[in-house]
């Protein structure tokens, strides 16, 4: 009867240290889950951003080209009044 308690202690004490480990590797996967996931946050946080420069830069070249053709467009103006004015003064 000793033998067979022995065993039963013996086959517990394997089934609690398989369980710690069970428990251990859970623990350990779950804090690399987590780890992957701020990575994957701060990605997100950055891909943003950057997305937002992006934004920001187009925003500008498009300013500066309205700037450009409302110059382009004074400066035909005025030309077309030049030639208004020559036209006038021929007459």
């Amino acid at each position: 009867m000793s033998s067979a308690v022995v065993v039963i202690i013996i086959v517990a004490v394997v089934v609690v240290v398989a369980l710690l480990a069970l428990a251990a590797s859970r623990r350990r996967r779950q804090a690399q889950l987590e780890t992957a996931q701020g990575e994957a946050l701060h990605d997100d946080v950055s891909r943003h951003r950057s997305h937002a420069e992006e934004a920001r830069h187009e925003a500008s070249l498009a300013e500066e080209r309205a700037k450009r053709t409302a110059a382009e467009a004074e400066l035909e103006e005025r030309r077309a009044e030049e030639r208004e004015a020559e036209l006038d003064e021929s007459r």
